[in-house]
């Protein structure tokens, strides 16, 4: 049974999203900051995560392609900011060519996530902010909550099987 998901638009341009984890953070530190354990889970099945290249550390990147059941192949580009570790990551994403060069017709969006140990487990925060109220819209329209809720109970999925 998958832990229920806040999901606000917390302003015009800001959704925060946040999720209760029953492992430690160390373990879902990993799951975000190791390419071989984010593409388990980061796209919505039946699409696939498949690393490019991933370079974390603070001004590294990440370009990664969403793989969809048909062969579509959607590429983006993290630029991580401010990393602390075990506590949070801040990167910007946006939609890129194979390459990683930016898609500057697309939104870009820059998060926050947020690692609190607690005694249930890990409680993981995310603040997204974008340029205008039309990109988020833009990204909502495209199925972003449907497809970011998929993966982080793909993600709680993945670590309860790890646990048994």
């Amino acid at each position: 049974m998958n832990s229920e998901i806040v999901f606000n638009k917390d302003s015009e341009t800001g959704v925060y999203v946040m999720k209760v984890y029953k492992a430690d953070v160390s373990t879902l530190w990993d799951y975000f900051t190791k390419s071989e354990l984010i593409d388990q889970w980061w796209a919505p099945k039946p699409w696939k995560c498949e690393t490019e290249k991933m370079d974390f550390r603070e001004n590294g990147i990440w370009l990664y392609a969403m793989k969809g059941p048909d062969g579509e192949k959607e590429f983006a580009l993290a630029s991580y900011g401010e990393i602390m570790p075990h506590r949070s990551i801040a990167w910007t994403d946006a939609f890129a060519d194979d390459k990683g060069k930016i898609k500057t017709d697309l939104p870009q969006t820059s998060w926050l996530i947020g690692f609190t140990g607690i005694d249930e487990g890990t409680r993981m925060t995310f603040n997204l902010h974008f340029n205008s109220q039309e990109e988020l819209n833009q990204l909502l329209e495209m199925g972003f909550e449907e497809g970011f809720k998929m993966g982080l109970n793909q993600l709680e999925d993945i670590l309860e099987k790890n646990q048994s």
